[in-house]
């Protein structure tokens, strides 16, 4: 049954003149979203990993995956350099680490090292991705867009896409040759200060498309 809402008792707001919450819903509300885990190599030879709350598929042939650094932050500059970047799926076992890896700290800082993680060769960028991780898609870059408001007004956030040229797939989340994301135990961020989901079987339902 359709739920019937009360449009009288609809909260409405301009988010340029706030919103009048304790916290901003709008990252609650576009979610739950996958999480950008971002390795890089710079031109000088530095690891970094580091996660992005906005990320996403935007193209399946070829596929294109991009993500969005408000500022321009340490992926951004060394895929500017390099031109190639690697996206490691984020786990529920790995969540502790991923959140280590958002730590704020000096461009020379290895993240690898800070979150106890193991960096290990990509086959077609010389960026590493995460050994921990069961999945990685090896990306070079396509195009970097710096975002503007409605007004063509410049914003300090840059959305880059990149061409996945080469996946890496644990063959224990391919069930019957088909990928299962129930298994992988998927995290995706949340709203508010803290909150993520864990993806599992009981969330899983399905429903076809119309022929």
């Amino acid at each position: 049954m359709t739920q019937t809402i009360d449009h009288a008792d609809i909260h409405f707001y301009e988010p340029a003149l706030g919103h009048g919450l304790p916290h901003d819903p709008f990252n609650s509300i576009v979610a739950p979203r996958p999480i950008g885990w971002v390795s890089t190599r710079s031109a000088a030879g530095v690891l970094n990993l580091a996660p992005y709350s906005f990320f996403n598929g935007f193209n399946y042939v070829p596929p294109i995956v991009g993500f969005s650094s408000i500022g321009r932050k340490d992926s951004l500059l060394n895929i500017e350099e390099t031109g190639e970047f690697v996206w490691n799926l984020v786990t529920f076992p790995l969540a502790e680490a991923m959140n280590q890896t958002s730590a704020a700290v000096a461009a020379d800082v290895d993240e690898f090292q800070l979150a106890g993680l193991t960096p290990t060769p990509s086959r077609l960028v010389k960026a590493p991705r995460v050994m921990e991780s069961p999945v990685a898609f090896e990306c070079r870059l396509t195009q970097i867009i710096q975002l503007q408001t409605a007004a063509k007004e410049p914003l300090s956030t840059f959305v880059t896409f990149g061409e996945v040229i080469g996946v890496h797939i644990d063959r224990r989340l391919l069930i019957n040759g088909v990928y299962d994301t129930s298994q992988a135990q998927h995290i995706a961020r949340g709203g508010g200060p803290a909150d993520y989901f864990k993806i599992g079987p009981e969330q899983l339902f399905r429903i076809f498309r119309p022929k």
